[in-house]
């Protein structure tokens, strides 16, 4: 049993740092764009008070040596300032807003750092494994949490390479799985692979040839079924 193709996702750090919140456990259901964790960020912030101050502070220069360029401009007409004295007016309010151009990006540049710090779930599902708890420290990538979406779940069927010729699209299935006895669901065949690969399962029959390589096909449930992500089931094929 898997899920579909985007219905399974592990979240991980995107920024180092001590877990400072992790609000979710396993087998908890999130909604899409739930807070699931948060990275302490206190010196970050502290910086981005301090370059937003900065910031401020250029503005002033800036209005300033904007007061003395045009005093300046307005002296050099009259021939009160040299040109080298102008100029000099001219490089100071060049350079003090250039400075501020560096501050602002300065600030952005915080700021996507400390959005990294809190972690949304992008899909709504189940936790189904959680990896830290707060006050651990982590590195960029390390995991936090997977969770995935278990009303998209289907089943990634090995067919042995011999009988890849008997399978396809829209075929049905009937699946049963250890622990419901007397019980069956029904699918279809959605996808069908181009290649075969090498088997991951040992066939329960063993008559059966365990080097063969095989064609993982997809199936999906026609109806819904108490089954769990990552459970073996077994299907057969009707004849074509």
């Amino acid at each position: 049993m898997a899920t579909y193709h985007g219905a399974q996702i592990t979240l991980s750090a995107e920024i180092p740092g001590v877990v400072e919140k992790l609000t979710v456990d396993e087998k908890d259901t999130v909604a899409k764009g739930d807070v699931i964790a948060e990275i302490k960020v206190e010196d970050l912030r502290a910086a981005l008070v301090e370059a937003k101050a900065r910031l401020a502070e250029i503005d002033a220069e800036i209005r300033l040596a904007s007061i003395d360029l045009k005093r300046d401009e307005k002296l050099r007409a009259q021939g009160a300032v040299s040109q080298q004295e102008f100029d000099k007016a001219q490089r100071d309010f060049d350079l003090v807003t250039a400075q501020r151009g560096t501050a602002e990006a300065t600030i952005q540049k915080i700021k996507a750092t400390v959005v990294k710090a809190i972690i949304h779930s992008p899909i709504a599902g189940v936790v189904i494994t959680r990896f830290a708890h707060p006050g651990e420290m982590a590195d960029v990538g390390t995991k936090l949490v997977t969770i995935a979406d278990t009303n998209r779940i289907r089943i990634e069927a090995e067919i042995d390479e011999f009988d890849a010729g008997k399978v396809f699209l829209g075929q049905a299935v009937t699946i049963t799985a250890e622990g419901y006895p007397d019980k069956t669901w029904q699918g279809k065949v959605e996808e069908i692979p181009d290649a075969v690969t090498e088997r991951n399962l040992k066939p329960l029959d063993p008559s059966r040839p365990t080097e063969a390589r095989v064609l993982r096909v997809k199936i999906a449930f026609k109806e819904l079924t108490p089954l769990k992500l990552g459970q073996r089931v077994e299907v057969e094929m009707a004849r074509p």
